[in-house]
């Protein structure tokens, strides 16, 4: 029987919802019979693939020194686990609590948590995507500190009441076996000794449980006993404990910073008090009290002294001094500064064996925004080069792009002249960490993803088959000057900090093309080179960008051509390579004018290879108000042309020439069009500090401030920033709030309208046309589709010395909401890329004139040329805030449109390829991730996926071809995900696995004499101690058993084909296996009660019938 399947139904009811909904101009049949769409539904599903970077806000680590793996927990309830360069998971709890501490159960595959609200989970590690197996919640006591013993399946647990419960990782129920605070201190103490700080075993002896509360009391527990052996106390509170590995001593750290040691067996007084970083006072008193020491490790060497390493203690008087590290070998000290503040450390040994000697070799050091590993082996303590990508946030990320099937020898290239920017000074030993192994993964396409920063950087990352590596790194801000002191930065005042900051990356992978966008309302154009150069100095233009109109009528569209100078004067003068002085650049009024913020060097920049600066445009402030933060940005390296735009107007640039080409208020494009008749506005008078695009909702609150522009207020940005910048995104937040203000008047609304979208292509600019050509398109806030034609002279020497004419074309189309994006398709429904130069080395000389000659010989578009008639149809593709529409072009005919949202608005849309053929890919503020047919416009996905909570997500979510998608999920970690059906399916096979079988080391020897007297450890049976049969039954209200999900989210997230379904029935079939067990169980426990009941009745029986009736 054919299987019914009910997604093909819904598709082919949308497909017809689409149609009835698509609006189809009289005489103008649909193209849906002439062009073959190929995607549907079943080619999309939404899932996470994998989470770069930085593991936000750390909590607790630890790590499994068999299976070399490392756990990482957050804040918010996040784990990261990371094995060797490549394998890395990413699983999150349900009740985002903080994760406190976590154990391993070591060289077993799973992973006990330990989280804020008192929950303990056990998770399996041996599937690619681990699941939480067991969880228990305690209900009446918290928990502050747990303890797994190496190859034991019991697992103490500390509470905030200073008891000790003990739980069975099996079953992972309580034991009946509890150590009761008032039982383990007895009368050392008159009053509670606070919470449980430390829980371990003597390495010794299993029998002796070394328990510190919070007040500076120490019990050691004897468990067969079930009493105090010895009992130590000092009168500084305790952080934490270490064993030496004989048993006989340990040493606890304290809050005044000293380190005390203490003999097992001498519980009076400790054997020697320490404090490493204190001032001994010349009467020998104690020394001064310092900062807490947070946590100490006690490791043994065979040859050698002991380590004892330890955060924290330094000295009160250490003001500005950066947290440290301090490693203690023999009478050597070492202070290890780090560049945040620690939040844990372990040490690296080689035996999983406390009972051995330990024999360290490294130190891992989680750090609150990095993770540094030491190298103990070598003279000076150098860090290993740390392979994860966990420096994405080294500057605060401020916007992404995402490109997926580049040119195959992009990231050879990148890597190459990355690999000249490699510093120094590492160890040269292999790094530590290196458990689990790599997957199969079956994508062979490059992928690259670039952020830019705060700081102005760039880095490059090599993101192939759901991996990261950082390839290269660049520096925007080498081209300007430096502030040397906080007087010397007048003219940066449009920005608190970060004048450099990225807000918007625009990238051609094929002419390797590199433009960016800052928040001092700077571009610059950077050309790739294998070789360095040294620059005597840098191109400069200065553009006056500002929106005042001097004319009280509007323009007519035949006065507008001459778009070389427009109101403002002098505006398309090329600038020298230093700006002007602010003293010498003043209105009458006194006012700053023609300043632009930042001053470029002056001296000869050396630029090493990659990309190097070719030109820096600059707006200029006019008279006292900065210029506005740029809102778009689009470069073309076949026509060799710049443009970019804000709330004021638009700006071309011919970099090739180093000209301003193009220079106008949005209001002047319209010409005699403007469907508003604007009257001319004056430029306001007071300063504005903000930056911001535009003012249009100030005084409008009718929307909450996760939708108001970034730009909206004054931008001063600390650790914050990137939750304030992203390229596009800022003109989009003003007109999401514009679109749903009603305090908005419609004169302020229309007279700040900024560019949001630019595309450059070749394609019919009028209704009468029967050939394509070279021209810009350009969107707006407003909703509106201009069209500019460019007339490009020939290439060779005339492309260096004719101008480039621009026009504008009079056309004007019309969509709900601001304009996010432009496209053009042919009139097979493929997608029709810009023109672009191959890319060629710049700096040799045979080169640049072999590249003259290709100029002269093609035309300079890949499209056909100007010159020949086409009557063939092409179609526009346009997506606004509101609404899609599909243009057919010369006739400019809405053959498709569809209302993607009512309700919310879009955040980002992408027409990406996928299967061989193309769609539009739209995320809106609503949460939702939608996938539309072209040219129909026919939904195939439309999933609630993430509801926006933070302006990071959408400032940074971005789609890309082959259904992969990715954002900024905190401020340093990025969260990729895919909505391709294929990927989904495929995707379990390319996660690497964190588990692989690896033998236990064995025991160390015990010797014949140890053996002999009894010298080795001592093993306890736990079983014994614990089980049900000697403890009893524990209370049922103090803790509850949730089953979890045993690896079923795994398979959810894996696939949904067959093996999905495979997977699934196993799973049913392991579940139902379960139950039958369970139920198998049970019948025999009602068995033996049963047995039992016969029995003690066949004894009465024998008891009583010898007696008589008057014997009972």
């Amino acid at each position: 029987m054919k299987k019914f399947n009910i997604r093909k139904v819904l598709d082919g009811l949308t497909a017809a919802a689409a149609a009835s909904s698509s609006s189809s101009q009289p005489g103008q049949r649909p193209p849906d019979s002439d062009i073959l769409e190929t995607l549907c539904s079943d080619h999309f599903q939404l899932c996470k693939t994998v989470r770069h970077g930085f593991p936000y806000q750390p909590s607790a680590m630890a790590f499994d020194p068999v299976q070399k793996i490392l756990a990482i927990g957050t804040q918010t309830g996040s784990l990261r686990l990371f094995g060797r360069p490549g394998v890395e998971c990413y699983c999150q709890h349900d009740s985002a609590a903080g994760v406190i501490q976590l154990q391993f159960l070591i060289n077993e595959g799973a992973l006990v948590s330990a989280l804020a609200d008192d929950t303990l989970h056990l998770w399996n590690l041996r599937q690619k995507r681990p699941a939480i197996l067991h969880s228990l919640k305690f209900n009446k006591e918290r928990i502050t500190f747990c303890h797994l013993p190496f190859q034991s399946k019991w697992l103490y647990v500390g509470t905030e009441r200073g008891n000790v419960h003990i739980v069975n990782v099996e079953s992972f129920t309580l034991s009946g076996y509890v150590i009761m605070w008032n039982k383990a201190i007895e009368l050392s103490s008159k009053t509670h000794p606070g919470l449980i700080v430390h829980i371990s075993d003597n390495p010794m002896d299993e029998g002796k449980l070394l328990i510190g509360f919070e007040s500076g009391t120490l019990v050691l527990w004897d468990l067969k006993s079930k009493k105090g052996e010895y009992r130590y106390s000092y009168d500084e509170a305790i952080h934490s404990v270490a064993w030496h590995h004989e048993g006989k001593q340990f040493v606890c750290s304290h809050s005044d910073g000293s380190l005390t040691i203490w003999n097992v067996k001498s519980p009076i007084r400790p054997a020697h008090i320490i404090t490493p970083h204190g001032k001994l006072p010349k009467d020998g008193k104690k020394p001064e009290p310092c900062k807490p020491i947070l946590k100490v490790e006690y490791r043994t060497c065979k040859s050698g002294d002991p380590f004892i390493i330890f955060s924290g203690g330094l000295s009160y008087d250490t003001v500005g001094r950066r947290p440290c590290l301090t490693v203690m070998h023999g009478k050597s000290t070492a202070v290890l500064e780090m560049d945040y503040p620690i939040v844990d450390f372990l040490t690296l040994c080689e035996t999983p064996y406390p009972s051995d000697f330990q024999e360290p070799h490294a130190v891992v050091v989680l750090l609150e925004k990095d993770l540094v590993v030491v190298d103990l082996g070598q003279n000076g303590y150098p860090i290993f080069e740390n392979p994860y990508p966990l420096d994405i946030h080294e500057s605060p990320v401020t916007c992404c792009e995402y490109f997926a099937d580049c040119p195959v020898d992009l990231i050879p290239a990148l890597y190459s002249v990355g690999a000249k920017q490699k510093r120094q000074g590492y160890s040269k030993k292999e790094w530590p960490i290196n458990g689990g192994n790599w997957g199969l993964g079956t994508q062979s396409y490059p992928e690259i993803i670039i952020t830019g920063h705060a700081d102005g950087s760039l880095k490059f990352w090599d993101a192939s088959a759901i991996t990261l590596q950082v390839l290269y790194k660049m520096k925007t801000s080498k081209v300007f000057e430096k502030s040397r002191n906080k007087e010397e930065k007048p003219n940066t005042d449009i920005v608190d900090e970060d004048p450099y900051a990225i807000q918007i990356i625009t990238w051609c992978p094929e002419s390797r093309m590199l433009c960016v966008a800052g928040v001092s309302a700077h571009v610059i154009v950077y050309k790739f080179s294998r070789q360095e150069v040294t620059t005597e100095s840098i191109q400069m233009l200065e553009i006056r960008l500002h929106y005042e109109i001097n004319d009280l009528e509007s323009p007519d569209t035949d006065q507008i051509p001459s778009l070389g100078t427009s109101c403002q004067g002098p505006n398309s003068q090329t600038a020298n390579s230093q700006s002007h002085p602010s003293t010498s650049s003043s209105s009458s009024d006194g006012l700053r004018d023609n300043v632009p913020c930042l001053k470029i060097k002056s001296t000869p920049l050396k630029q090493g290879a990659g990309y190097q600066a070719e030109v820096v445009i600059q707006l200029v402030w006019v008279n006292g108000e900065p210029p506005q933060q740029i809102s778009s940005l689009a470069v073309n390296s076949s026509y060799g042309l710049l443009v970019f735009g804000n709330c004021n107007g638009i700006a071309m640039v011919d970099y090739i020439q180093k000209t301003v080409l193009l220079n106008l208020g949005t209001i002047e494009l319209y010409g005699s069009n403007d469907p508003y008749q604007r009257q001319p506005k004056s430029p306001r008078k007071t300063r504005q500090t903000s930056g911001g695009l535009c003012d249009i909702n100030e005084g409008s609150t009718t929307l909450d401030d996760r939708c108001k522009s970034p730009t909206s207020a004054k931008m001063s940005r600390k650790l914050s920033l990137p939750t304030e910048l992203k390229p596009d995104l800022d003109v989009r937040d003003n007109s999401f709030s514009r679109s749903r203000s009603s305090s908005v008047t419609s004169i302020d609304k229309e007279s700040r309208e900024a560019i949001t979208a630019l595309h450059f292509c070749e394609t019919y600019t009028r209704k009468a046309d029967t050939c394509t050509s070279p021209c810009l398109w350009v969107g707006t806030t407003l909703g509106t589709v201009l069209v500019i034609v460019l007339n490009l002279p020939p290439g060779g020497e005339q492309r260096l010395t004719q101008p480039v004419i621009v026009s504008p074309s009079g056309t004007i189309l019309r969509l709900k909401g601001a304009i996010l994006r432009l496209a053009f398709l042919d009139t097979t429904g493929s997608l029709i890329n810009p023109a672009h130069e191959p890319w060629r080395e710049p700096n040799v000389q045979e080169e640049k004139e072999d590249k003259d000659k290709c100029r002269k010989l093609r035309p300079v578009s890949v499209s056909p040329s100007s010159s020949q008639e086409i009557n063939e149809t092409q179609y526009a593709v346009i997506c606004s805030e509101k609404q899609a529409k599909v243009i057919s072009l010369p006739s400019q005919n809405c053959i498709y449109k569809h209302n993607i949202t009512e309700t919310s608005f879009v955040l980002r849309a992408d027409i990406v390829g996928l299967n061989g053929s193309i769609c539009l890919a739209c995320f809106c503020a609503n949460g939702h991730i939608m996938t539309f047919s072209l040219p129909s416009l026919r939904p195939l996905l439309d999933v609630n996926y993430l509801p926006l909570t933070d302006m990071r997500i959408a400032r940074t979510f971005c789609f890309t071809n082959n259904g992969q998608a990715l954002y900024l999920v905190s401020p340093t970690e990025i969260q990729r995900i895919t909505y391709s059906q294929g990927t989904c399916e495929n995707l379990q096979e390319m996660l690497g696995e964190l588990f692989t079988p690896v033998e236990t080391p064995e025991a160390p020897n015990r010797g014949f004499f140890k053996g002999l007297f009894g010298g080795g450890a001592q093993s306890l049976d736990r079983e014994e101690l614990f089980g049900e049969s000697a403890a009893g039954k524990p209370s049922r209200s103090l803790a509850q058993h949730i089953p979890g999900t045993g690896g079923i989210e795994g398979v959810k997230g894996a696939a949904s084909g067959v093996a999905g379904e495979l997977a699934r029935a196993r799973i049913a079939l392991d579940e139902r296996g379960q139950k039958l067990s369970e139920l198998e169980e049970r019948t025999a426990a009602m068995l033996y009660s049963a047995d039992t009941f016969s029995k003690h009745a066949h004894e009465m029986m024998l008891k009583c019938k010898d007696k008589k009736w008057y014997q009972f």
